[in-house]
């Protein structure tokens, strides 16, 4: 077995040298973070590409790209700024042109020895990305990449973000123009716009929970790298049409993530609760969030963030006993509650006692998917990524991300194993029961 120590060798950390003939219409300006930017201020991401076929000096490759990116999406390389006043609805990019941070690594081993498309992987994931340290700083760059070369001649990028930038939809955009631009075109085929004014003011969690969330610390849950297989997906979605024949609508369907959240929250839920008697009234909480672009009419090519997320409770017993279809259906409803919100006009979220009291402790669970909205279409010369994988550096709730759908091993092709998750979610002590629960799923 190799040492995990011995897999990337860091290089000397640079700063993408573009942004500096910024274009665009904002150049120069301040554009202002709306709710859900400022409603993630300060979250790092992380998104890791794996490319198993060589490019040349795939470094490089990146590092041009990179740079010439930033003068189309120059508030990227910029910093977050406090203006004259008090309080965070007062941050705002200041478009300095200071860059983003860049790495180059090489690596001993292949793609194949780190197991990098298998699950679990055979390294950790912290080698192979920059990190903030915790909360992103005012002082730190809003996006670092490190490409780490592997003896294959394969590669992986990982690119990690401050979230008040972009989400995954906006960091996917950018990441493709990258690859535009490695690939040789004179500008990116989306024209991007960060500051959109026309956008309303989405309702967001963290306004309805107010200071509390900005006291939350980083919480040290244990790793999970899973593949819920595709027997399993597709007998529950045989389960819930075979239902829908008897149903007034004559048809009920779900989709693949809403399976795999129901399975992810009732597999945690049976392993913190195992041993113990499942109180009927003990609240268990999933936090949903939803990109909501075309809900809500954003500008073509706008990579700020525009999320809107719902909290789903249901009594322990409920999720930790009940048939997976009926969760799945818990799952389904609580994404139709944002279209209805959204479509009912701005209304704000309201909590009472003691769903707070569930979203701060252990019985929350959020639940993300990354599948469908771009993360796996960047292309910067050898073809798009084999996989890409979440990592989350800070986190403060316990949290599940569902992985897009690429190479053949998880059935981008109609075929495969199943879907990949990564989830931070579970405490050191119920880690071997959540795997357990997973390994059951047929």
């Amino acid at each position: 077995m190799l040492h995990p120590g011995t897999y990337a060798i860091p290089g000397n950390q640079v700063l993408a040298a573009g942004a500096r003939r910024p274009v665009g219409a904002h150049a120069g300006r301040l554009p202002p973070l709306n709710s859900t930017d400022k409603s993630r201020l300060c979250r790092p991401f992380t998104s890791l590409h794996i490319f198993d076929r060589a490019i040349h000096e795939s470094a490089e490759t990146v590092r041009r790209a990179l740079s010439r990116a930033l003068v189309h999406y120059h508030p990227i390389a910029g910093r977050l700024t406090v203006c004259t006043g008090d309080g965070d609805s007062n941050f705002q990019i200041a478009c300095t042109g200071e860059g983003v941070a860049f790495v180059a690594a090489t690596a001993n081993c292949t793609l194949e020895d780190a197991r990098f498309l298998h699950t679990p992987l055979a390294l950790p994931l912290a080698d192979l990305a920059l990190r903030y340290g915790g909360r992103c700083r005012l002082s730190d760059p809003l996006l670092m990449a490190q490409v780490t070369e592997f003896a294959c001649g394969g590669y992986v990028l990982a690119v990690t973000w401050n979230h008040a930038i972009a989400n995954g939809f906006g960091v996917a955009q950018f990441l493709q123009a990258v690859g535009e631009l490695a690939r040789g075109l004179s500008s990116p085929s989306v024209l991007p716009v960060r500051y959109d004014g026309s956008l309303p003011e989405i309702p967001q969690l963290a306004t309805a929970l107010g200071p509390r969330l900005a006291g939350c610390e980083h919480i040290n849950f244990t790793y999970t790298d899973v593949t819920i297989p595709w027997s399993f997906i597709n007998r529950v979605k045989a389960e819930l049409f075979q239902q829908g024949r008897g149903h007034a609508s004559g048809r009920l369907s779900c989709s693949t993530f809403e399976v795999v959240a129901a399975a992810i929250w009732q597999c945690r839920t049976q392993a913190i609760t195992k041993g113990r008697l499942r109180q009927p009234r003990l609240p268990r909480a999933a936090h949903v969030p939803v990109n909501v672009q075309n809900r809500v009419g954003a500008k073509d090519g706008y990579y700020g963030n525009c999320i809107m997320s719902q909290v789903i409770t249901a009594a322990s017993s409920a999720i930790a006993d009940g048939n997976i279809v009926e969760v799945v259906k818990l799952v389904k409803r609580g994404k139709e509650m944002i279209t209805s919100t959204l479509e009912g006009g701005e209304r704000p979220v309201v909590l009472g006692e003691e769903i707070v009291g569930t979203i701060y402790g252990y019985s929350m669970l959020v639940l993300t998917s990354w599948g469908g909205i771009g993360l796996e279409d960047m292309d910067l010369g050898g073809g798009r990524p084999a996989r890409v994988i979440a990592n989350i550096e800070m986190t403060v709730l316990p949290s599940s991300v569902m992985c897009p759908l690429c190479s053949k091993n998880d059935g981008s092709d109609g075929k495969g194993d199943g879907v990949n998750v990564v989830a931070f979610c579970v405490r050191e002590e119920h880690a071997d029961g959540f795997h357990e629960e997973l390994a059951r799923l047929r």
